[in-house]
């Protein structure tokens, strides 16, 4: 048995094109789907260190809440999908859970990498205003995460030119499944 648990950011659902289409990707190749939802947050967390660290306390209580009852052990695979903020929960939320995953980091922030991360692949854009290219750059090559990079994409993977978006989460979602069949054919990263 294989499982996927989604974490959102904090604008950024799970029904929103990156999320909603990496679930159907795991959907379509057996993955049991959980959706973690964070309930309400502080708003304008942007700029504000004290409101990032509360969304961040918030977000990891509430999946850690909903993961309990989760019997890891029945899983031959656990797959993290997981966007902004989402991203840091869901490294912290595996360490403190002490389980191995595999996980798609969309658009990570700076505090991701205070945790230890475990292996997946990234993605993110040159015109993100939450993490500057270099740095991430630099985290991932000291993570071992390829890092796809789409220049001129905001922190939601758009331009504004809506045609290229389309193109851009082609490409996205091209890598995302690349990603997950080397997982189901038990490639070692």
């Amino acid at each position: 048995m294989k499982l996927a648990v989604v974490f959102p950011g904090v604008g950024y659902h799970v029904d929103k094109p990156l999320l909603y289409y990496a679930k159907d990707l795991a959907a379509s190749l057996g993955y049991e789907i959980i959706e973690i939802k964070y309930g309400d947050l502080p708003s304008r967390i942007k700029g504000s260190p004290e409101k990032m660290r509360r969304a961040f306390t918030i977000s990891l209580e509430n999946a850690l809440s909903s993961l309990k009852e989760v019997e890891w052990e029945k899983y031959e695979e656990i797959l993290f999908i997981s966007k902004s903020i989402g991203t840091a929960v869901a490294a912290e939320a595996a360490n403190q859970m002490g389980i191995k995953t595999r996980n798609i980091y969309y658009t990570p922030v700076a505090e991701t990498f205070q945790f230890s991360v475990q292996p997946g692949i990234a993605f993110h854009g040159t015109a993100d205003s939450w993490v500057e290219t270099g740095v991430l750059q630099k985290f991932c090559a000291v993570h071992g995460i390829p890092l796809f990079i789409t220049e001129g994409a905001n922190h939601s993977m758009e331009t504004e030119d809506t045609l290229e978006n389309i193109r851009i989460l082609s490409g996205i979602m091209e890598q995302t499944s690349n990603y997950m069949q080397k997982i189901r054919n038990n490639y070692q990263f």
